[in-house]
């Protein structure tokens, strides 16, 4: 059997796959959390993960669509472009990580934005409402840097391979 055609073809990919890597290094995460101590926690953790993506960071629900709509201070979007994936805590003051969901998938040049809800919450009522209202994952904060350094690296890997779709704001 000639493997030329199977080697060629791994060969082909793999060269695509760095082209795509680099790619998608370029993508934008939108960090949603009103803690600060988590906030700087998870930078901590994306330098552990060596999650190069830029991070960037709101401190409410309210803030969250103020970025997603690009209203004031938002409103560069050379400076503060539409995330590739959004981290969205679920509880915080004003308006909370159900309402944000709402919000999102209500817009249709939004609707298709990858929400992984990460929360301090393991309560299976929040779990099935946050997929209910169109959330693409649920991940539960670990309790230790290392944990998380550690879900950060899978986040990072799915990223440089995943597609995402262009989003647009209305």
């Amino acid at each position: 059997m000639n493997d030329w055609p199977f080697q060629w073809m791994i060969a082909t990919s793999i060269k695509h796959y760095d082209t795509w890597c680099s790619m998608n290094e370029e993508q934008t995460i939108l960090l949603v959390d009103d803690s600060e101590n988590d906030r700087v926690l998870m930078r901590v953790a994306f330098k552990k993960a060596e999650f190069n993506t830029p991070l960037l960071e709101v401190h409410n629900g309210e803030e969250a669509i103020a970025y997603l709509k690009g209203e004031t201070p938002y409103n560069d979007r050379e400076k503060f472009p539409l995330p590739t994936v959004m981290l969205l805590d679920l509880n915080m003051p004003m308006k909370n990580g159900f309402d944000v969901l709402t919000w999102v998938r209500a817009r249709t040049g939004l609707k298709r934005l990858s929400i992984a809800v990460l929360t301090a919450s393991m309560r299976t009522e929040d779990v099935e409402r946050a997929f209910d209202l169109g959330a693409n994952s649920f991940l539960v904060k670990p309790s230790n840097l290392d944990e998380l350094a550690g879900m950060l690296r899978c986040l990072r890997d799915w990223i440089q391979i995943n597609q995402f779709p262009s989003l647009t704001v209305e």
